[in-house]
């Protein structure tokens, strides 16, 4: 998500003068992403005690000892690697999240 600015071209920037300044703009925008965290969070943990089949995609960003995938809803979830390979897929309980992340373990 970025702050309003002028599009050249526009209407807008022709005709309409930008009163706001970029201090409120920025403050606006990190009232946004606070909040769609808030919620990302809230909807992540609906999924926490679950089991989902996962498409094992590529090592994790913060480790090679953890795999990420996707579930069937097209959420983020990393898991330890075991004996699964990339490509493959494998059934994942959901133990915790993150408000961008699903985390769990292969079952």
């Amino acid at each position: 998500m970025y702050y309003y600015s002028e599009r050249p071209n526009t209407f807008a920037q022709r005709k309409l003068q930008d009163n706001i300044t970029i201090d409120i703009k920025k403050r606006r925008l990190q009232e946004i992403v606070d909040l769609q965290r808030s919620h990302s969070l809230l909807n992540n943990k609906l999924y926490v005690g679950r089991n989902y089949q996962v498409l094992i995609e590529g090592f994790s960003k913060k480790s090679n000892e953890d795999f990420y995938g996707r579930n069937d809803q097209n959420s983020v979830v990393v898991f330890k690697k075991k004996q699964a390979n990339i490509g493959e897929f494998v059934k994942v309980h959901i133990t915790s999240c993150t408000s961008a992340t699903l985390i769990g373990e292969i079952i």
